[in-house]
């Protein structure tokens, strides 16, 4: 059980990467190429779904090494530094946004699974919906940008992943840290 509300956990947080392919149309909402930082909250109207979330996200710092260097390798082969805990109990991840990607205005995280997305434009944001089959998720919320430096995202989730679904928020805040990206042998060894 502790293995599927961790992964439970991660996929809310991740959630948010699975319109990350999308692009916003809107000339205003765009995005630096750089490091990001990418600090989410998230909050189940379940009491017992929000209590198992939020102990798994302390506990994620004491993981066995395998499992640690599984989160790390998965997090690593999406541009990822392995996720950490603040004290405010947000998961903080600084991920690589290519170029390319901020041409498409693509936000800087990823989502495993084989996901759709459809967004559209708003003034200085972006409405977004997606799907996931595997594992199975779906949601929408909106993004908002401040900036080519920062962006605000609320989402309404609904997720699988512990075999029924549950319904879970997520709201992120992310930041540009800068314009170099570290290497990617340091980017999974990387504290943000």
């Amino acid at each position: 059980m502790k293995k599927s509300l961790l992964r439970l956990t991660l996929l809310a947080c991740a959630a948010l990467g699975a319109h990350a392919g999308a692009q916003a149309a809107a000339p205003s909402a765009s995005i630096k190429p750089g490091l990001w930082q990418v600090d989410s909250k998230m909050a189940s109207p379940d009491a017992a779904t929000d209590n198992a979330m939020s102990m798994v996200l302390q506990q994620l710092g004491n993981l066995p090494p395998d499992q640690r260097k599984q989160l790390e390798s998965m997090a690593a082969s999406r541009g990822m530094a392995m996720p950490t805990v603040g004290a405010d109990g947000a998961v903080r991840v600084t991920a690589c946004v290519t170029p390319d990607m901020a041409a498409r205005k693509q936000i800087p995280t990823g989502q495993p699974g084989d996901c759709k997305s459809k967004n559209t434009d708003i003034a200085g944001g972006m409405q977004v919906s997606f799907s996931c089959a595997n594992p199975k998720s779906s949601g929408e919320g909106k993004v908002m940008f401040t900036g080519d430096q920062a962006f605000s995202m609320q989402l309404a989730v609904t997720t699988s992943a512990r075999g029924a679904p549950e319904q879970v928020n997520v709201t992120s805040n992310g930041k540009w840290l800068g314009a170099t990206c570290p290497a990617p042998s340091t980017a999974a060894a990387q504290k943000p």
